[in-house]
Order: structure tokens, then C-alpha cells, then sequence
């Protein structure tokens, strides 16, 4: 896994040890920062279920102004770090270690400053035989709704999800503006109505 470009184009980034966690894909990462180009400059991130951090990274390559990662793993917040220092990235971000609405909650009750994207990328299902496969994000519904609260006007929510997933048409104050799918995966953009 790597760094595909901006201005840490090309470092190398860690990837987990442990079963469970599935970071998105070069390739799925390079069709999202294309959507994303024009809206990254010195833009705040959220990097919500961050896993490897590799999106969030992305995103501060590419120009974002600050990311905030969220996972609730505490080994996915120690590879996020690891993954942070392999970019001699030191300032600029923020990790939370918390459930993903509750790092919501919390940032609306702190009054922290909008986001300006928020990137989703919930875990898959775990099915019989230990497989991590394509599923149903769980309670998707009411974390879009709350990502509502946090997301500046004009701001953009982008889910990832299975393609085999319908992804809500509204949740709270957003509505889904637009779907990309990518090999078994796709991603879901959402606006503010």
C-alpha cells in the first residue's frame, strides 16, 4: 500500500497484521481523490472508521489543511500513527479512538470546527468461515445523520461501501448526490439538502 500522489506520492504505508481490518485499495483510493481534487486545497478531513489512515494520509498529500481519524481499534490507531511517522507527517491531524458516532457526538458537543469532507469506509461483515465479506455498514443510517451536524455548508460526505449495498437516498439533513462503483466496491457521495 502506498501513498498514490501529492506530495507524499509514493511512500510506502504499513498495513495490518491482524485479520479484520480492510483497507481500501490503491485503486478505489485513486477514483476517490480524483472526485475529490478541487475540494482538497487546505481543506478539514474526516477520516471516520480510518483503519490504516491511508485515506486520510491521501487527503494530506494531496493538500487537505488537517484530517481528524477516528477508529475505535486501538491497534488501528497505533498503525495510523506508525503510518503518520513513514510520512515524517508530525502536524495537521488529530486521532480519535472512539466508535465513530460517539467521536460525532463529541465533536458537535465540543462545537468543533465543520468539516469540509467526511470519508466513511465502515468494516465488511464478517460470514461464516471468518471471511471478511461486502455487507450492510450496520448503523450507517444514523452516522450519515450525525455527520450532518459536523459538515460545513457546502461540505461532502463520502461513504464506501459494498456495491451490492444500496446506500441510503437521505439520512438526516443529507441526500445521496451521486454513486461511483469500482470492481465490488462503490462510493456514495452525500450533500446537505
Amino acid at each position: 500500500m502506498r501513498v498514490i500522489a501529492g506530495s507524499l506520492k509514493g511512500r510506502r504505508l504499513s498495513t495490518p497484521t491482524w485479520e479484520g481490518l480492510r483497507p481500501t485499495s490503491d485503486k478505489l483510493r485513486e477514483t476517490l481523490f480524483n472526485i475529490l481534487a478541487a475540494r482538497l486545497a487546505g481543506a478539514r478531513v474526516l477520516d471516520g472508521y480510518a483503519g490504516t489512515g491511508a485515506v486520510g494520509i491521501e487527503a494530506l498529500s494531496r493538500g487537505a489543511a488537517a484530517v481528524t481519524f477516528v477508529d475505535n481499534d486501538r491497534r488501528a490507531q497505533a498503525l495510523i500513527e506508525e503510518n503518520l511517522k513513514r510520512c515524517v507527517i508530525a502536524e495537521g491531524y488529530a486521532i480519535i479512538r472512539a466508535s465513530v458516532d460517539r467521536a460525532l457526538s463529541h465533536l458537535r458537543e465540543a462545537a468543533h470546527e465543520p468539516f469540509d469532507l467526511v470519508l466513511l469506509d465502515p468494516p465488511y461483515e464478517r460470514r461464516s468461515g471468518g471471511r471478511l465479506e461486502p455487507g450492510d455498514p450496520g448503523n450507517i443510517d444514523a452516522v450519515l445523520a450525525a455527520v450532518g451536524d459536523v459538515l460545513a455548508p457546502g461540505g461532502l460526505v463520502v461513504l464506501e461501501h459494498a456495491r451490492r449495498w444500496a446506500a441510503p437516498e437521505t439520512a438526516g439533513a443529507l441526500v445521496r448526490t451521486r454513486e461511483v462503483t469500482s470492481g465490488d466496491s462503490a462510493l456514495a457521495l452525500f450533500a446537505v439538502k
